[in-house]
């Protein structure tokens, strides 16, 4: 049998991994002294509810090396083929522990794929290798049709602030200080190598996302068979003006939705509204 595993940053709920047989490898979550799985403690709702109202803002804390080992040690013992596809190596070291995971259970059929992605854009992955794993396909098949699927995936979205990333230390003071001027909403990204960055700023969020959409036409054009995901943090207030603009401009059909959960909402902070789409081969 071939088992999927990826990590809850992916933001699956437990629900939709059961409908798409996979299993989750939680990050944590950590408000003063209280510690919380990421999507099976602490659901994004209430996550948001804590972080508004939080005096210290929250940490994260990547899975330890033994939380893959608990998942690999069963699938050595069963003789099933592992596929983890973990968030960005550049964002965490979830995809190194896992790697170190593998090394200590001595299991040959463990693969491990650097998604170079987070949240919703890690979702679309996992959802294809699902798919290819459904029809068929065989594992070295699937790696290799992942390595290059991932390579398609973008994901970009428009943030209230770069506060939480910069105190998070997902981004330098220098790259941060672009949230510091009035009504300037950042927008930000994974490159091509998983790494957070800034692609631009406009006042207000109108402005912000024609910016972004000008971002999108200049780049790789937009594979409307694949996944679209649109995605916020916090609450939806600012969701549907920001859809219906992209939809109106990049002419998007289906868009699947999602909600950034509490790990990449910690970085992220509320009031975020994000776009993940495929690129054409």
């Amino acid at each position: 049998m071939i088992r999927i595993i990826t990590d809850s940053t992916s933001d699956i709920g437990l629900d939709y991994a059961k409908e798409l047989n996979i299993e989750i490898v939680p990050l944590k979550v950590i408000f003063n002294t209280a510690e919380y799985k990421d999507r099976i403690d602490l659901q994004p709702e209430k996550f948001y509810e804590l972080l508004e109202n939080c005096d210290a803002l929250p940490t994260t804390s990547q899975p330890a090396p033994q939380d893959f080992m608990d998942f690999f040690e069963d699938a050595k013992q069963k003789k099933d083929s592992v596929i983890l596809i973990t968030l960005s190596s550049g964002l965490s070291g979830t995809y190194q522990n896992a790697c170190m995971a593998k090394d200590l259970v001595e299991y040959e059929d463990i693969h491990i794929i650097d998604s170079l992605c987070a949240t919703q854009a890690l979702r679309i992955i996992v959802e294809k290798a699902v798919s290819l794993r459904d029809k068929g396909l065989s594992v070295s098949e699937i790696i290799e049709e992942i390595e290059d699927y991932k390579k398609r995936v973008a994901i970009f979205g428009i943030v209230d602030t770069l506060d939480y990333f910069l105190k998070g230390g997902r981004l330098s003071k220098t790259a941060a200080t672009v949230g510091t001027v009035l009504k300037l909403k950042p927008i930000v990204g994974l490159t091509k190598d998983g790494k957070l960055d800034v692609f631009g700023k406009a006042r207000g969020t109108q402005k912000a996302t024609d910016k972004l959409i000008d971002f999108i036409k200049q780049g790789n054009e937009i594979d409307l068979d694949e996944p679209v995901c649109i995605a916020y943090t916090g609450n939806n207030t600012s969701i549907e003006k920001f859809e219906n603009k992209l939809k109106d401009e990049l002419e998007i059909k289906n868009v699947k939705h999602g909600v950034v959960g509490p790990v990449i909402g910690t970085h992220a902070g509320p009031g975020a509204c994000l776009i993940t789409y495929v690129t054409k081969k």
